[in-house]
């Protein structure tokens, strides 16, 4: 299903993923982490995806109809929503003031002023979040119900150039 889901690219590419490393993560995180991505994450650990804007109803700092994501974070090494290399979860939402209500899941071309991430307020930590893209203003606005309804709203980017 999901296996033509990422670029060649392996930049953001962790060690295959193992049911140890989900659940350290979840521990680590204080969240039950969605079926969706981790079965994503089981193809590829993280990485570069081929279809990268969501469409939107609001302007955000990227586009008046958009965003877009450079990649989506995978468990463990350098760039894991779990890491302790100052780009995990818990460094990225001190460092750059994102709300405290979930897992930060997205690098963005922004490099920090923006992200996306799993939205747990209103599903509690074992819930089903929403996936929400932060903007500078750091207001949450929600771009999908789930994860996976998150990964079918994905489109390439040619859809909106002009």
């Amino acid at each position: 299903m999901y296996e033509d889901f990422f670029t060649d690219s392996t930049y953001y590419t962790g060690e295959p993923l193992t049911t140890e490393m989900v659940r350290q993560a979840e521990e680590t995180l204080g969240y039950r982490l969605p079926q969706a991505y981790v079965d994503l994450l089981k193809v590829r650990n993280g990485g570069v995806p081929v279809r990268k804007a969501v469409p939107t109803t609001f302007k955000s700092s990227w586009a008046p109809d958009h965003i877009q994501i450079k990649a989506i974070r995978g468990i463990g090494g350098e760039w894991g929503i779990d890491s302790t290399s100052g780009l995990g979860n818990a460094d990225m939402i001190s460092e750059w003031g994102y709300p405290n209500i979930g897992v930060v899941i997205g690098q963005m071309p922004s490099g920090g002023h923006d992200t996306i991430m799993l939205d747990y307020s209103a599903s509690g930590p074992d819930g089903e979040p929403a996936v929400v893209y932060i903007d500078e203003d750091r207001v949450p606005r929600r771009i999908a119900d789930s994860f996976s309804d998150f990964l079918t709203k994905l489109v390439p980017t040619a859809q909106f150039e002009s």
